[in-house]
């Protein structure tokens, strides 16, 4: 595996690959299906033996596992192979402005321990990052797997990320992390591949993952103390030529023409609708509000000033939006982040202008809903994108594990 580095478009779950090898052969059995190797052969074309050492050589990696048998014919009951997600686990850390969450996940991303603290990014990354590792190896001890056990870390940073090197570029936030080489200092500590993303696009993929798996074309939108959006694309995190794919907080509202905004620009959707822009607001009108959960406290309960306010940032997040609907056709945008906790009314807001401004076709058959996996989704989405990056038919293929058995 080349730590840190880019994963190449893994083939759908269930869908043969180009080639099938037994990484291609691995693809068909994550969806948990238990089959026989006659299965295989059918839905591959492969011949019945080579399947059989595809098959052997998953086996003894432990990816696979036996499942019993089906009923018989006449003769000897055929047998039955499956996923194993026990066979090893990630480590997912979601490091936000504020705060940090670590989940540990089996193959399935199913959670097998998280932890939550409140910590500051602006600390530094020798720091935050000395703590991520230090929990991490708690959570391992907590779930009783030894660090062998590990595929790898995925962390998620509160800022743009070059994901191929895995280092911070220029992030607003995040004092002493711009160019910091995290997948090696990680790496020093705890001995795997390590891959690092912005938190937006690790939440996409934690909410596809989790909640929208039949939805090819996702749109995530995190409306927070800042505004983003992660994009999936064809089942894939779209990040763009550089990693800045989905940077919305800082497309132009034309109703905010004369607010500026921390990025030094004006007009800025993060500027207006955002959940520190929401507080601001409320407090020039004498509503004391901190923050984005004071604003969703709030809220929730019947402010009418706030309430005004939430809907009008759904309303200028769908103007945005509705832009993005035309030029991408997504299938779904689910709305998360804290400010989604407030109700309804920022989702109503973005329907709204949405459905008045995007074109039928691209909104025929478009749904609009909340985020389901909540606070974890990002935790979860770092240990995913692990997961799909060292399981990729390619790189398993390619492995000295697999060789070595087949």
């Amino acid at each position: 595996m080349t730590d840190g580095s880019a994963a190449p478009s893994a083939p759908r779950r269930g869908a043969p690959g180009a080639s099938v090898g037994a990484g291609a052969l691995l693809q068909l059995l994550r969806d948990g299906t238990p089959r026989t190797r006659s299965e295989l052969a059918a839905l591959t074309g492969l011949a019945r033996s080579t399947v059989t050492g595809r098959i052997d050589a998953l086996l003894a990696a432990g990816l696979i596992a036996p499942t019993g048998e089906t009923a018989s014919t006449g003769g000897r009951p055929p047998a039955t192979f499956a996923f194993n997600p026990a066979a090893r686990i990630a480590l997912g850390a979601d490091l936000g402005a504020t705060h940090a969450r670590l989940a540990v996940t089996d193959l399935a991303g199913n959670v097998l321990a998280v932890t939550n603290a409140d910590l500051d990014i602006a600390l530094g990354p020798k720091a935050v990052l000395d703590w991520t590792v230090e929990h991490g190896l708690a959570l391992l001890a907590e779930v009783g797997r030894p660090a062998t056990d590990l595929l790898g870390i995925g962390i998620g940073l509160p800022g743009p990320v070059e994901h191929d090197t895995g280092r911070a570029v220029n992030p607003p936030i995040m004092p002493g992390w711009d160019g910091f080489d995290v997948p090696a200092y990680v790496r020093e500590r705890i001995p795997v591949p390590v891959m690092v993303d912005n938190d937006v696009n690790i939440m996409a993929l934690g909410e596809h993952f989790t909640a929208w798996p039949e939805y090819q074309h996702l749109l995530f939108i995190k409306a927070a103390t800042g505004i983003g959006c992660g994009i999936i694309a064809a089942g894939q995190v779209y990040r763009g030529a550089q990693g800045a794919a989905g940077d919305m907080g800082h497309i132009r509202v034309a109703r905010a023409d004369d607010v500026h905004c921390r990025c030094g620009n004006t007009g800025c959707l993060e500027a207006v609708a955002s959940g520190a822009a929401i507080a601001r607001n409320l407090t020039a009108q004498g509503v004391p509000a901190g923050g984005s959960l004071d604003v969703v406290e709030l809220a929730r309960s019947g402010s009418v000033p706030a309430l005004r306010l939430v809907r009008q940032a759904g309303r200028d997040i769908g103007e945005v939006l509705a832009g993005a609907v035309n030029f991408f056709n997504p299938s779904i945008i689910v709305i998360g982040g804290s400010l989604a906790l407030a109700g309804d009314h920022l989702i109503a807001g973005v329907r709204e202008v949405i459905y008045q401004r995007s074109l039928p076709l691209a909104t025929r058959h478009l749904r609009i809903a909340a985020a389901r996996t909540g606070e974890s989704s990002g935790a979860i989405g770092a240990g995913v994108m692990v997961i799909e990056h060292a399981l990729h038919p390619d790189r398993l293929d390619a492995s000295t594990e697999l060789k070595t058995n087949g």
